[in-house]
């Protein structure tokens, strides 16, 4: 069951679609471009002449073109941008952005919902760049959203969305800033991935009952006033009814009431609820 909306979960990923989607130098091909050879390199000792590096192979006019209009396509068209992405890979099954390709694609299917062909397409992704954070963030977080705990594969799948989610982490604590962004177009792009990366740890923790871990990594994801999220509250105030902390549990619901959305008025009436418990539970012992 996805917890949150599709338009409220993307939006947190925004900025970083953007940014890897929206011209053929994304993020990933920076990633793995190969740095600049040093200045004042030495001829080989041996006396002979070093050889010349390969020319770079010739790009193919039909197949820039048919990756530009899958490029130029909008995230939210994602009809036209899986149309354009499979008939790419049909025509350029080994083409030069199968990385990008099956990135929008993984994208575009996680707005349709298709998750069995999102999972798929993020395994391809990855076997392309393992460190692509887009599809690891994003698909670590659908995991614990889509959710069904009479499925053979769930804790597997709970287990590679921590394992994608951790990783996220490690990838955008030390991902250099493209020159073709400001300071602070990355801060934003950095936070907002870190961010939603908490929010999935937080979700699969919560999926497996582990609370105290989950709540450490919603209050991770809720820190910046910019990227919070109602269902993360909301879990949260869950959580803590749970572990019978009922006045945090009643603050965490009016945090998730306080956002307009479809759980607005769930956790209006569960943040009345956890304020009656509170009053009624026995007070501390000195």
């Amino acid at each position: 069951m996805i917890l949150r909306s599709i338009r409220s979960g993307i939006a947190a990923l925004l900025l970083l679609l953007v940014v890897f989607l929206s011209a053929p130098n994304s993020f990933a091909q920076y990633q793995q471009a190969a740095p600049p050879a040093p200045s004042g390199a030495q001829a080989p000792k041996d006396g002979k002449t070093a050889a010349a590096p390969a020319a770079a192979p010739k790009a193919d006019p039909e197949e820039e073109a048919a990756y530009k209009a899958f490029n130029d396509t909008k995230p939210d068209d994602a009809d036209k941008r899986i149309q354009l992405g499979e008939a790419y890979l049909q025509k350029y099954p080994s083409g030069k952005y199968l990385e990008q390709v099956y990135q929008g694609l993984t994208t575009a299917e996680y707005a349709k919902q298709d998750f069995p062909k999102m999972y798929a397409d993020a395994d391809k992704t990855l076997a392309a760049n393992p460190d692509d954070v887009t599809v690891l963030v994003l698909v670590g977080w659908v995991i614990p959203h889509n959710y069904d705990p009479n499925d053979l594969a769930a804790e597997s799948r709970l287990e590679k969305g921590e394992k994608y989610e951790k990783h996220a982490l490690e990838v955008l604590a030390t991902l250099p800033k493209p020159a073709n962004m400001t300071d602070e177009q990355f801060a934003k792009v950095k936070a907002q991935g870190e961010s939603q990366a908490h929010s999935g740890l937080g979700l699969i923790y919560f999926r497996r009952g582990n609370y105290e871990e989950s709540i450490a990594e919603l209050k991770k994801s809720t820190a910046d006033p910019a990227n919070q999220d109602a269902t993360d509250y909301y879990v949260t105030g869950v959580e803590l009814t749970r572990l019978k902390r009922f006045s945090d549990s009643a603050d965490a619901f009016a945090k998730c009431a306080a956002m307009p959305g479809g759980l607005q008025d769930r956790c209006k009436q569960m943040g009345a609820d956890a304020k009656k418990q509170a009053a009624a539970a026995p007070a501390p012992s000195k």
